[in-house]
């Protein structure tokens, strides 16, 4: 293809695939869109739990745990240290995976770890403020996303746990997900 070629493409199901992808119509390229990987963690320092305010849409002004999309390069580990020092400057020693949560509907895998809090904290460029907060204490009718809830809801189920199965979307979710 030339620089004044544009491609041209068609909704078509490529040769051995299932499903209808957006193929280039001059060379055969497929484009392929698939979900993007959310990292995040519930960390936690003295049992109290590390939110931030959202100071982005979506959910502007919302409570949510430090997550973000994965950059190329790193490990979901890597990444979901980078978004909690990112949203509220926390360095984090990541304890286990605590869930892995499916949002088809926005084409996300979202993957939550345990972690704690190593050290203070502060307030992030994506975050309008941030801070530890008792059980009692969680804005639950303020929280950002249904798997911001889940996250909490699973991290409660295994808080004195030292080894569990991670969690996975809670069953009857797929009006919230689809």
């Amino acid at each position: 293809m030339t620089v004044k070629q544009q491609a041209d493409f068609k909704l078509e199901i490529p040769h051995g695939d299932d499903r209808e992808r957006r193929v280039c119509q001059s060379c055969d390229f497929v484009d392929y869109q698939n979900p993007k990987i959310v990292a995040g963690a519930v960390i936690v320092q003295d049992g109290k739990v590390l939110l931030c305010k959202r100071a982005i849409e979506p959910r502007k002004g919302f409570w949510t745990l430090p997550a973000g999309f994965m950059e190329l390069g790193e490990s979901v580990e890597e990444a979901a240290a980078r978004e909690a020092f990112e949203e509220a400057e926390a360095k984090i020693e990541i304890d286990r995976v605590l869930a892995v949560y499916s949002v088809p509907r926005i084409g996300q895998v979202q993957v939550m770890f345990r972690a704690k809090l190593i050290g203070g904290y502060g307030i992030g460029p994506e975050s309008e403020e941030s801070g530890l907060f008792e059980w009692k204490d969680i804005p639950w009718s303020e929280l950002a996303f249904p798997t911001v809830v889940w996250a909490l809801t699973d991290y409660a189920a295994t808080r004195d746990q030292d080894n569990f199965a991670p969690f996975a979307n809670p069953e009857g979710t797929d009006a919230l997900t689809r």
